[in-house]
């Protein structure tokens, strides 16, 4: 990886170096180009006006001497030629030295500053002809005439000069440039010279010295080349950043892609991998040290829940806000988020049991701070499970299964608290891992069995329904009680599949039962339920089953209807829309809430059997039964007692007005062909009628107590008792 940054910043090094390299040149070139171009553009817009100023001068006799008629008379010129002789032939070659006169060199001169005429000749056509010979001698000559420093011979110049004669009607000109970029100064100036009928006859070439005339451009020069110069600049400028640009975001790119390998793409926090490195890591340094080190798992509670009622955004920046209180509580200590909502607190500094609980109430307590996310307030619950690394012989993964146990059994003792992992836990785990296993077999081989409680009428003593309960034969342990299998079948998803065959089994025993009118009741528990999905199976059931609708009933709990309010009461007025009764059990029970009464018609509410267990025992208790069955009459709800034991508790209920009862009183559950063989052997009914007769003198009596009572209210300002203590 090192080689290859090595290579590639070599690679730009260079291509960096190219360029301005490149760049330099091509200023200096252009300088050049630029200089040549305009040399040669002013020299020969300055001859322009030679021939229109000599004709006001009054000198076309001295310009034009090649023409015929000025050539016969050679006024003011001087005729000599000189002959020479080649190296191929000895041809004599005649060289004309017909010159400009005084005036018109003075004319001239003037005319063609800031350059210098340095020589001069006139030469026809018919000497241009002879090609490169007379280039060379013609060359030679001049060269007699000029310092050397000046003009050193440039006879090719001259010819490919010389050679466009024919093709010119302007002045023009001829100024050479050197391989490296150098202007030479001498350059030969050509007035091809034309007689009326505009034929070509001739030349006056010119030999010019235009060290003045580069030095007047060079500012010019200077400022195009400044100007060139800061264009290329520029581009080498915004290439430069185009490159850099491309670079950086690679090495953004790739320091974006390090950061996601190590850290958490929401929250910001080290990954699972970091974790289990640093872990590791962390334990040697404890097993060289001697020393003791902690590790917290710490579980979102109910995080399913926010986000189907608020939507996955808002449980996003749910999961930000419990990552920054993990920051804030747990300061310098290494913390991960390991999945979804679980996190992971490891503590180095910090080792013993005091303080590690006083840092795990330190993080409960900054959960009582309120959340509140787009106006909506969201309490925060967090589960945590401690394990301690207390010896050299633990390992990461041990370390983290043991603090996993000690986070189940915070979960399952109420949640929102934290619990310490002891070596019980492990033989806990060992057992649910064999409960869970055998569930899976149960499913597959049906080891489940439907057993069915009754439920009597207190107005007509008929049996109106059973509940249906699920019960688990295991093939090698035996009976193993719903208590201890369905917390298991819920922490590990069965529970689901587990909902789905009572339903269905229970829908269709109830469709085989000779009493058309018996309703049969189905628990459905927070765990199983589904929004959206479980009136879907509730209508599979019924039709697969054949069961009428109005002969069924879902009972559900409180909880449920916390989790998730809106999407739960929708779907439970589908299900109720099919002709199914709801009902809420265990009423009075844990979150209990009017509002949930009002926001859905349930049709049933379920006493707890907690309270009837003190019916007549405890002044509180028949206060709160009184007012569940009161309440049940204002919203003409029917309202069910459970865990009925003695007839005391159904003669107390009757007078209270309770609709219906169940209990071991009326039938343990069991199969509804055993129930019905207890009731052919022992009836409660004329049990419950004399208790009706009983209740109704009782009912008189407690009226006249009540009135005995609310006179000595009135004189000792004294309570009433319960009117199940004036019956029992």
């Amino acid at each position: 990886m090192k080689n290859g940054s090595a290579r590639s910043s070599t690679v730009v090094f260079s291509v960096t170096m190219a360029l301005v390299l490149l760049l330099a040149f091509g200023v200096y070139a252009s300088n050049r180009l630029l200089t040549h171009w305009l040399l040669v553009r002013n020299i020969e817009q300055t001859a322009e006006h030679v021939p229109p100023a000599v004709v006001s001068a009054g000198l076309t006799d001295d310009f034009y001497s090649m023409l015929p008629e000025n050539a016969q008379t050679g006024a003011g010129l001087r005729l000599k030629t000189e002959t020479g002789t080649t190296a191929k032939t000895d041809k004599p070659i005649r060289i004309p030295d017909l010159q400009m006169s005084e005036q018109l060199f003075s004319f001239m001169s003037a005319t063609l500053q800031p350059s210098e005429v340095v020589a001069n000749r006139f030469v026809s056509l018919s000497d241009i002809n002879q090609g490169p010979r007379f280039a060379d001698r013609l060359a030679a000559v001049f060269a007699k005439d000029t310092d050397p420093e000046i003009f050193d011979g440039r006879a090719l110049g001259l010819q490919l000069a010389l050679d466009q004669v024919e093709l010119k009607t302007a002045p023009y000109t001829d100024v050479e440039m050197t391989w490296w970029g150098k202007v030479e100064a001498a350059s030969f100036l050509i007035f091809p010279q034309q007689d009326a009928e505009g034929m070509v006859r001739g030349a006056l070439v010119v030999l010019l010295d235009n060290t003045k005339r580069i030095e007047s451009l060079s500012i010019i020069t200077l400022i195009s080349s400044g100007i060139i110069a800061a264009l290329c600049l520029a581009s080498f400028l915004f290439a430069a950043f185009l490159l850099w640009m491309r670079f950086h975001d690679q090495v953004k790119t790739n320091r974006d892609i390090e950061f996601l390998a190590h850290h958490d793409a929401l929250t910001g926090l080290p990954n699972r991998a970091v974790f289990n490195a640093r872990l590791n890591e962390s334990l040697r340094l404890a097993h060289a040290k001697a020393s003791n080190m902690g590790v917290m798992l710490i579980d979102v509670d109910k995080f399913k829940e926010i986000n189907d009622t608020y939507g996955h955004g808002t449980g996003d920046i749910f999961l930000q806000i419990i990552a920054d209180r993990l920051r804030s509580v747990f300061g310098d200590h290494l913390v991960a988020r390991l999945s979804g909502d679980e996190f992971a607190v490891m503590v180095q500094s910090v080792s013993d049991v005091a303080r590690l609980t006083k840092l795990a109430s330190d993080m409960l307590a900054a959960t009582k701070h309120p959340c509140v996310i787009d106006g909506k307030e969201i309490k925060i619950s967090l589960s945590i499970g401690i394990a301690r690394a207390s010896d050299g012989n633990w390992r990461s993964s041990r370390l983290l299964h043991c603090a996993d146990l000690a986070l189940y059994r915070a979960k399952h003792s109420g949640r929102s608290t934290f619990a310490w992992y002891t070596p019980e836990m492990d033989a806990d785990a060992l057992k649910r891992k064999e409960i869970e296993a055998g569930l899976v077999k149960a499913l597959k081989f049906d080891q489940f069995e439907l057993l069915f409680q009754p439920q009597y009428s207190l107005a007509d003593n008929q049996l109106k329904a059973y509940e249906s309960l699920i019960r688990w034969e295991h093939p090698t342990k035996g009976s193993i009680p719903p208590d201890v299998f369905i917390p298991v079948a819920e922490d590990s998803g069965l529970i689901e599949a587990i909902g789905d065959w009572v339903l269905s089994r229970a829908c269709q025993e109830a469709a085989g039962w000779p009493d058309k009118n018996l309703r049969v009741a189905v628990n459905v528990s927070a765990a199983q339920f589904m929004a959206g999905e479980t009136h879907k199976k509730v209508a599979r059931a019924l039709r697969v089953s054949g069961l009428d609708p109005s002969r069924l009933e879902i009972e559900i709990t409180e909880s449920l209807l916390i989790s998730n309010t809106d999407a739960v009461v929708e779907t439970l007025n589908e299900i109720r829309n099919m002709g199914v009764s709801i009902a809420m059990d265990d009423f009075g029970t844990g979150y209990s809430s009017l509002s949930y009464l009002s926001r859905f018609p349930f049709d049933k509410i379920k006493i707890d059997r907690s309270f009837i267990r003190n019916l007549g025992k405890d002044v509180g208790t028949d206060a709160i039964v009184t007012s569940i069955i009161g309440l049940g009459r204002s919203l003409d709800v029917v309202i069910t007692a459970e865990g009925v034991e003695n007839q005391e508790q159904v003669t107390l209920l009757r007078a209270a007005g309770c609709n219906l009862v169940q209990g071991y009183l009326f039938g343990r559950p069991g199969s509804v062909e055993a129930h019905a063989n207890f009731m052919a052997r022992n009836d409660p009914r004329p049990a419950m009628a004399h208790t009706r007769a009983h209740a109704s003198i009782a009912q008189a009596a407690e009226e006249l107590a009540d009135a005995r009572i609310e006179a000595e209210d009135e004189e000792q300002n004294v309570q009433p008792p319960s009117p199940f203590s004036a019956t029992g």
